[in-house]
């Protein structure tokens, strides 16, 4: 009986770290495209924000004894921080060198990537039953943009970097708090510093600093205060997201992505009058056949995994 509420009290966890996770993962959406068009505050300086706003509020929450931070080496984090930098980098040139169609269905192929990372270098086994619900969910995302596919070399290289760096950054994010025995603060609490002076480094190359636009041109209040707000969401984001990965597994964050894409399709078409059309209507529901088909057999490979461990003399 101690197992069995121990195992709904994990699941109630979960499912309270998901439902959280797409909470702010909405507001966050429509609150940054509300910045863009209100105020035009450049992208990638946003996400440099975002990080720097995430440690101040580690740094906090370490100084309320919320969490314990355990000293890391910087050598261990290295890869992971440069990996999120890559992933800002490349996921930003991807969209700005290909349509928006095009992008997202870039941005499908994340978790069969992931899948073969995580076969290839983690000899982690993925059942046919879950590799086949990749095929309605990448449909999906195909009747989602496939009116606005456009494809050029330049666009196509940096989206499949944007999508290999993507994949690699979120499987070592679950595989890091595996190897340095770290929950998702203490991990974030020290990647989030050393991705934000990187950021600061590469941001000068894509976007002005100073002069109108510019991080650091003299914005209105009203656009500091939305940006602060932004930077504040965006840390329960990166918080939750680190959590999901840690206590479930990084093609589970991506299949609960899909769902929030088609949440957000949704939100835009409710509040801001985005045009919904019958195939991204059908792509979306046919998208959430293919998380639901995930989650039903992940549950029940689960299921059937606890049930031989309690059956072992």
């Amino acid at each position: 009986m101690a197992s069995l509420a121990e195992r709904v009290r994990g699941n109630g966890r979960i499912a309270a770290g998901l439902l959280l996770n797409l909470l702010v993962s909405i507001c966050i959406v429509f609150l940054n495209k509300w910045i863009y068009v209100h105020h035009g505050f450049p992208n990638m300086s946003l996400t440099l924000v975002h990080f720097v706003v995430t440690w101040l509020g580690l740094y906090l929450c370490q100084k309320l004894n919320i969490f314990a931070p355990k000293s890391l080496p910087p050598s261990k984090l290295l890869l992971l921080a440069l990996s999120f930098c890559g992933f800002v980098v490349f996921t930003n040139l991807s969209l700005q060198n290909n349509t928006i169609g095009t992008y997202q269905l870039a941005k499908a192929m994340t978790t069969p990537v992931i899948i073969v990372i995580q076969t290839l270098c983690y000899k982690k086994t993925f059942s046919t039953k879950i590799q086949l619900t990749l095929i309605p969910i990448t449909l999906g995302v195909i009747l989602n943009s496939y009116y606005d596919v456009k494809f050029n070399f330049l666009g196509m290289v940096f989206a499949a970097l944007g999508v290999l760096v993507t994949s690699l950054y979120q499987v070592w994010v679950g595989a890091k708090q595996h190897e340095l025995q770290v929950n998702s603060m203490q991990l974030l609490y020290y990647q989030a510093p050393m991705s934000s002076g990187m950021l600061l480094v590469a941001v000068p190359f894509f976007e002005p600093l100073f002069g109108e636009g510019g991080l650091f041109s003299p914005w209105s209040v009203s656009a500091l205060l939305m940006v602060l707000l932004s930077g504040v969401i965006a840390f329960m984001v990166n918080l939750s997201i680190y959590w999901i990965i840690g206590n479930t597994s990084p093609v589970t964050y991506n299949m609960f992505g899909h769902f929030k894409f088609c949440i957000t399709l949704f939100g835009g078409y409710v509040l801001f009058k985005d045009p919904l059309s019958v195939n991204q209507c059908l792509g979306m529901l046919c998208t959430l056949f293919g998380i639901l088909a995930y989650t039903h057999f992940k549950l029940s490979e689960q299921e059937g995994s606890k049930s031989k461990l309690v059956q072992r003399p």
